[in-house]
């Protein structure tokens, strides 16, 4: 009996070497250990031996039984490795130029970002950017956010260390350094750096201490608007932002403004949009962006005379922009560079 288990063992081995594909393995498996194998023909051998001898040859007819089955384990897994390679075609070799002579195409917010500023271009506004390093100065003291707003908290926004060192954006006191949390920091250098009127979009990457999920991330896209001039009042909001929607959505889309609080803008309000293309992806009404007229606290701190100037300011922000226009239903995917969704864009 002994002699016929080694046996066995051996034609696994040997079998396993030999074969090189699916059906040649289910063959040999079929030939060791199935209803007419060898080893299934070797088990009903064990009825004609000693009672006491039946235990000590039962114990071994399993362990060549998991023996084998280890032995067709790996040669399975050979054969797949080998199927695989056979489908992605011949080995490559890496120093040669790539044969694809196809060029990439624009992401998905990318391209809505691109959309968003050509229609503000068209009524005269250009696209200003700046750090997205940045001090408290720009993102919350010039921006009329008290120290004691939620917004300046450890919680919420992302502070770099008190020693940290940014060769190209200067501290105008003792204020710390952090990752901008909204592009109106463009707005306060714009406004610091020319004289009015003047009329800009700030397009950018902020930060916040969000926890990712469908609708949040702690990296996101914004597109804020600035317009600065004499006599500007709502009704020239409510105009450009109605052309916006229109331009974006189409001539039936509607606009209604609903009362909010920003602490650089005064009136604010939040924006929602009405469309059929909104209906579609289950919103009569949806939230857009938020807007208002420009805090005379913030010309102040730029050095304008609020008796002269004024102005309106607006942001978005570019993801949710898109997951809207392309019915993206969760943010993450804008981010996993999963081509089955970015081919869709192309």
């Amino acid at each position: 009996m002994e002699q016929i288990l080694n046996s066995i063992l051996a034609e696994a081995r040997t079998g396993c070497e030999a074969v090189t594909s699916r059906a040649a393995w289910e063959a040999l498996e079929a030939r060791l250990l199935g209803p007419s194998g060898s080893l299934t023909e070797a088990m009903k051998g064990i009825s004609g031996l000693p009672r006491e001898d039946r235990p000590v040859y039962g114990r071994r007819l399993n362990e060549t039984k998991t023996t084998i089955e280890g032995i067709l384990a790996a040669a399975l897994t050979g054969i797949e490795q080998t199927e695989q390679l056979s489908r992605l075609g011949p080995p490559v070799d890496p120093t040669l130029p790539s044969p694809d002579s196809g060029t990439g195409s624009r992401h998905l917010l990318e391209r809505v970002r691109e959309e968003i500023c050509a229609i503000f271009r068209n009524v005269g506004f250009t696209v200003a950017e700046g750090p997205e390093v940045e001090t408290e100065y720009f993102c919350f003291d010039a921006l009329n956010t008290p120290p004691d707003h939620p917004a300046r908290d450890l919680q919420d926004t992302y502070y770099l260390p008190e020693d940290a060192v940014v060769e190209n954006v200067a501290r105008r006191d003792r204020e710390r350094y952090l990752l901008r949390t909204h592009t109106s920091t463009v707005q306060i250098r714009t406004m610091l750096e020319r004289e009015p009127p003047l009329r800009i979009v700030s397009p950018g990457r902020c930060f916040r201490r969000d926890t990712a999920d469908a609708t949040h991330s702690a990296n996101f896209h914004q597109i804020e608007g600035l317009y600065v001039d004499r006599n500007v009042t709502v009704r020239d909001l409510k105009a450009v932002l109605d052309y916006f929607s229109r331009s974006l959505l189409g001539a039936a889309v509607k606009t209604r403004f609903r009362p909010h609080f920003f602490p650089y803008t005064e009136p604010s309000f939040e924006v929602d949009f009405h469309s059929a293309h909104l209906a579609k992806v289950g919103s009569e009404w949806t939230e857009i962006m938020g807007c208002g007229m420009v805090d005379p606290s913030v010309f102040e701190a730029v050095g304008y005379d609020p008796d002269v100037w004024t102005g309106y300011a607006f942001g978005m922000g570019v993801e949710r922009v898109a997951m809207i226009l392309y019915g993206v239903d969760d943010i993450r995917y804008l981010y996993q560079n999963d081509l089955r969704l970015l081919r869709q864009f192309a």
